[in-house]
């Protein structure tokens, strides 16, 4: 089933039914267009006078109900105890989560406040007026500061899948095409060094997986970001986001022709991050030392689900320049991304010479 078949049944059997199991009747419903890639259908609901609210409808069979029980929970207790997250909607049932079967498919349907404020690309990357684009980054840091302080204090209800279970050798074999062997070996070897870290409870724990500026809003009043889609959130090393953090902040100096220039700002852009993270939890300075690796961890992640989303479509394994350039950057041992390396050009950024399959 793909998303416009769902789309059709959305419209002609579930919205009607998610209506009146959350009581949207009289809100104005519209479809989020899908991107590439998209598990769920993703509708905005407003009604003059009401908090506007964002319905999703998952449809593919890859979780388990145990897996989105696990999700909406996690985020009630991110909101309930502080955290800077769009809360889960409970239905007139009283439940975080509603299960719906049609013609023997089950889809699974979460409601969420609409988080306050827009998109930092949906404001073409301009800040708040008159305030530096420092605080900007120190509070990317101290919200993430807050989720991961807070983790360190979840007890989950229902499991929610580990990094482990879609990071191992057995399904990276599977899914990167034989004719990336030295890719392959790359992975495994990385994957070997990744389960020699420790698992404390300190460095271990529910992470986002995906913290960046298309999951979350920004108050353009008061500068507070609030996160949402935890769609893939595991339970992983507290440093993957981290790292994450660190190659969001590229984007800001990718043009820069000079390596030291773009050093010298990721120099003081990530350790005004950092600077915001440790403001909400503890972070130890051997800690720091694992940011080069797992950012060859969140490299990995891209690799993966570039080649999961071909895999889903139906189309054979490619790569393009971005998926090269990726893949060069882990066959070749380059660390941060290539960004500070002889691969990278500013003039185009994060792009190499596609490679056949």
């Amino acid at each position: 089933m793909n998303h416009n078949e769902v789309v059709e049944i959305g419209n002609a059997y579930l919205l009607p039914l998610v209506s009146e199991l959350y009581g949207l009747e009289g809100c104005d419903i519209q479809l989020i267009p899908a991107h590439d890639g998209g598990r769920n259908i993703v509708y905005t609901c407003e009604k003059e006078g009401a908090k506007a609210l964002i319905l999703r409808i998952a449809f593919l069979p890859d979780r388990s109900r145990e897996d989105f029980l696990g999700e909406v929970e996690y985020i009630r207790y991110l909101y309930e105890h502080g955290g800077s997250v769009s809360d889960v909607v409970s239905s007139r049932n009283g439940n975080l989560l509603e299960e719906i079967t049609h013609n023997n498919h089950t889809f699974f349907v979460c409601l969420f406040e609409k988080a306050r404020g827009t998109r930092l690309a949906d404001n073409h990357y301009r800040y708040r007026d008159g305030v530096p684009i420092t605080e900007y980054y120190y509070n990317c840091g101290k919200t993430l500061g807050k989720l991961h302080h807070l983790s360190k204090g979840y007890a989950s209800a229902h499991s929610r899948h580990r990094f482990e279970d879609k990071y191992n050798a057995e399904s990276i074999d599977t899914l990167i095409p034989d004719s990336l062997p030295l890719l392959k070996k790359k992975l495994f070897e990385l994957l070997t060094t990744l389960e020699q870290l420790d698992k404390n409870r300190e460095s271990f724990g529910m992470v986002h997986f995906d913290y960046n500026d298309g999951n979350y809003s920004i108050d353009y009043n008061t500068g507070q970001i609030t996160v949402y889609d935890f769609d893939n959130a595991c339970y992983c090393w507290y440093m993957f986001d981290l790292a994450g953090l660190w190659t969001q902040g590229v984007g800001w100096i990718q043009f820069e022709p000079d390596a030291g220039k773009r050093k010298a700002f990721m120099d003081d852009y990530f350790a005004t991050v950092l600077a915001g993270y440790r403001s909400e939890t503890e972070l130890e300075d051997s800690m720091l030392d694992q940011v080069p690796l797992f950012i060859q961890a969140n490299i990995m992640e891209n690799i993966v689900d570039a080649f999961e989303v071909m895999r889903n479509n139906g189309e054979e394994p490619a790569c393009d320049e971005e998926l090269s350039y990726l893949i060069k950057c882990l066959e070749d041992d380059i660390p941060y991304k290539g960004f500070l390396h002889d691969i990278y050009s500013c003039e185009e950024p994060f792009a190499y010479e596609v490679r056949d399959l």
